[in-house]
């Protein structure tokens, strides 16, 4: 059994905290907070974008340290799980791998490629794993892109599209404050930089305009320049919507034999499938595949599944990898710079 310790109780700490029960192989035996209450249980005031609201939880049997220093000292900690505000990704990590322990940490990696190389080198140094909880691929609808891609059931991909957008993150001070979070361009984007790496590459170039405000690029769309002239690739992803239709998120991705489309919103406080996942077929007609749970948190315990089975047998998963993550981060920089620009920037 690995034991699984999570490091930051605010939304996204609750959500793993509840996929971790349902868990076959691993378990959470450590919580680390700065909240006494949160410790305590009270996780009333707990609320996010998604899922239920925080309630009165039974943390007995649990361990509790107000310092992560005493989580990363617990001989029964294998997997610290890393749920704190993005500026604390990179310095918790190394110090977790520096004291021998495998790390999940939830996206982005870093908020720098500097940091991001960093988390990479100390793993490898340490011969732990650093994965990253990028949980879009683990979704039903992008699960079976993915795989549909990847296996080339439907021929080769010739064009995609992805959109991704929600209205001010006025929920939350955290993914606010632009210099914590990195802001949309990165802190939301790099939801679509990691699946477009994961399922059709890292690009040679990126080529970008946005909305800036307040310094902080707010909306981006994207062209994604690949070394196949003939690979087409965009994105649109930012925080302008209004509070009426506060997140949607979509896929058009084009194959030879096959056009696969999805498209979610929450539209006047109800979510809405605009477009059921469809795969629209030549002659005409459109099937639509049966898919698994819709419950986010299932998307998470299949992600948290996948990175304690990481732990138990050494392998990093190829949907968690701390390389494709830093890559991803790279995309999102680039995309920065070419809004800035105006021009084409290379990814190196």
């Amino acid at each position: 059994m690995v034991g699984i310790g999570v490091v930051g109780i605010g939304f996204m700490g609750m959500i793993h905290y509840l996929a971790a029960q349902k868990l076959g192989r691993g378990r959470v035996v450590a919580l680390c907070s700065r909240d006494t209450k949160k410790l305590a249980g009270d996780w009333t005031g707990i609320q996010g974008n998604f899922g239920p609201r925080g309630t009165q939880m039974d943390l007995s049997g649990l361990a509790t340290y107000t310092d992560v220093a005493g989580l990363l000292d617990d001989p029964k900690v294998d997997l610290v799980d890393l749920c704190v505000p993005n500026d604390e990704h990179a310095q918790l990590a190394i110090r977790a791998l520096e004291a021998g322990k495998h790390v999940l940490v939830e996206k982005p990696i870093a908020l720098t490629t500097a940091d991001a190389d960093a988390m990479v080198a100390a793993a490898r140094a340490n011969g732990r794993l650093l994965m990253v909880a990028h949980v879009l691929p683990f979704f039903p609808e992008f699960a079976f892109a993915a795989e549909a891609v990847q296996s080339g059931r439907y021929g080769a991909l010739r064009a995609a599209h992805f959109s991704r957008v929600i209205s001010k993150p006025d929920w939350s001070a955290g993914m606010a404050d632009a210099d914590r979070s990195g802001g949309p361009a990165i802190d939301l984007h790099i939801h679509d930089t990691h699946y477009i790496g994961l399922v059709c590459g890292v690009p040679r170039a990126v080529h970008s305009r946005g909305v800036v405000e307040r310094n902080a690029v707010v909306h981006l769309t994207t062209q994604y320049l690949y070394d196949d002239a003939n690979l087409a690739v965009s994105a649109v992803s930012g925080a302008l919507s209004q509070a009426g239709r506060p997140f949607t998120h979509g896929f058009e991705i084009y194959l030879d034999r096959a056009t696969l489309a999805f498209e979610f919103a929450t539209l006047g406080g109800e979510g809405h499938v605009a477009t059921p996942l469809s795969v629209i077929l030549p002659d005409g007609s459109v099937e639509r595949p049966a898919l698994g749970s819709g419950d986010p948190i299932d998307a998470f315990a299949a992600e948290l599944g996948l990175a304690v089975d990481g732990v138990a047998t050494g392998a990093e998963p190829p949907r968690l990898s701390g390389e494709l993550a830093r890559r991803a981060l790279m995309l999102c920089h680039a995309e920065i710079e070419s809004v800035r620009s105006g021009t084409a920037v290379a990814i190196s």
